[in-house]
């Protein structure tokens, strides 16, 4: 496995997020698309023997470069990362998943949990929450979870949501808009012999996380 047209090409992009430069690199481009697109089946095809993932094609995960620019202040035309979105479904999908992202300078990441959640999900998540949080601490307090990840991250509201004491022992989770864990993976790792065996170990080590918030409908 070899990412290093990926890294490449999207460090040659950062400063030059033009059209007119693009082009004259759309050879590279496709180089660096044809070693993203290979990683990604990698994955798919490690997770499949316990991910629902039969029939998922890698197109069907991978995100394009192109931004859609008519409502944002950025006009620049391309994203300057790579990015998939492993789940039943591909990267359409309503249900949880395994997010990849390759982005030069030790900006590349992999993620899941509920980045864009509903307001009726994100209630009732607060409802379960409420209920009895010990089954969501126990798989985020987790060592080996930790270890990796890090703390649960996401938007917060500035207060207690509506209905909510500010005074809750659960406050801080009870304040979140997003629910998500993330791993940052440096640049050297990405060019190393093992990558897929260790993205998939950290996409593993996510799975619990995943599958409680995939039961919170």
């Amino acid at each position: 496995m070899d990412l290093k047209p990926t890294l490449d090409f999207l460090k040659g992009l950062i400063p030059n997020n033009n059209r007119a430069w693009f082009q004259a690199h759309k050879s590279d481009f496709d180089i660096a698309s044809q070693a993203f697109e290979a990683f990604v089946v990698a994955l798919i095809d490690e997770l499949a023997p316990t991910e629902d993932l039969r029939g998922v094609s890698p197109k069907e995960c991978i995100f394009r470069i192109y931004r859609d620019v008519r409502f944002s202040k950025d006009k620049t035309p391309y994203k300057t990362h790579m990015s998939a979105y492993i789940a039943p479904g591909g990267r359409k999908a309503m249900a949880v998943g395994y997010y990849i992202q390759i982005s030069p300078g030790g900006e590349s990441i992999i993620a899941g949990g509920l980045h864009e959640p509903d307001p009726k999900r994100l209630a009732k998540f607060r409802q379960v929450i409420e209920r009895d949080p010990r089954p969501f601490k126990k798989i985020i307090g987790a060592k080996a979870f930790r270890e990796y990840f890090g703390e649960v991250e996401g938007e917060k509201l500035a207060t207690a949501p509506r209905g909510y004491s500010k005074d809750h022992p659960e406050i801080e989770l009870l304040r979140m808009k997003q629910i998500t864990a993330y791993h940052r993976i440096p640049d050297r790792q990405l060019l190393a012999p093992d990558l897929v065996k260790e993205t998939v170990k950290g996409l593993k080590l996510m799975k619990p996380f995943l599958v409680y918030l995939d039961s919170i409908r």
